[in-house]
Order: structure tokens, then sequence, then C-alpha cells
């Protein structure tokens, strides 16, 4: 598989793979807007021409569907920032624009 990293593993837990990628960096803390992600701390917006999905996990909830979820590695296209993205399955759907979307979608197959 071309575009994984080195790094990539499949963990058990959300919370595994959330401190893993914490552990190498990955310390942003991103939420999904309409057109872009943002970084509230850091006060960081990123549009999808400005970032790359470097790994993602998909996780399934065992007893509640509502507990599936995808965590991406998301780094900015200079360099300069890396941070994670918790979303869901499906919600992003009603709130972020085709763009994103596509963008999140695509890259997540690699």
């Amino acid at each position: 598989m071309e575009n994984v990293s080195q790094h990539r593993k499949d963990f058990d837990t959300m919370v595994e793979a959330l401190n893993n990628l914490n552990s190498r960096g990955y310390s942003g803390n991103l939420k999904l807007r309409a057109n872009f992600l943002e970084e509230t701390e850091k006060q960081l917006i990123l549009y999808p021409e400005n970032f790359k999905v470097v790994e993602s996990y998909r996780f399934e909830g065992i007893t509640d569907p509502a507990d599936n979820a995808v965590v991406y590695a998301i780094e900015s296209i200079d360099g300069d920032f890396k941070g994670v993205l918790v979303n869901a399955y499906g919600v992003y759907a009603d709130q972020a624009s085709s763009e994103l979307i596509k963008k999140l979608e695509i890259e997540h197959q690699h």
C-alpha cells in the first residue's frame, strides 16, 4: 500500500490510536467545519488544499452503532502542523462541504 505511513498499525481501541498518534507529534485537535478543519487552540484553519490525510483508522462500536468513528492523522502541506480529526460515521455529510468530504473519503481509502 503506498501513501500509508510506516507507523501504520491495527489498534483495538480509538484511545490506543489517539495515544500513539499523539506520541508521534499529532497533538492538534481538529474540528470539522463546513469548508475547513479548525484547530481552535492554535487558531489554525486548514482548507482541503492545505492538508493531507497521512493515516486513518476506522473503529466500529461493538454494542452501539453510534460509537462508529474514523480517526484521521492530518498534516498541513507545509509540514508545520500535525493533528487528529475524530469523526463519527456519516456525521460530516450533514455539515461539511462536498470538497471537504471528498478529500477525507479519498485519502481515507489509502
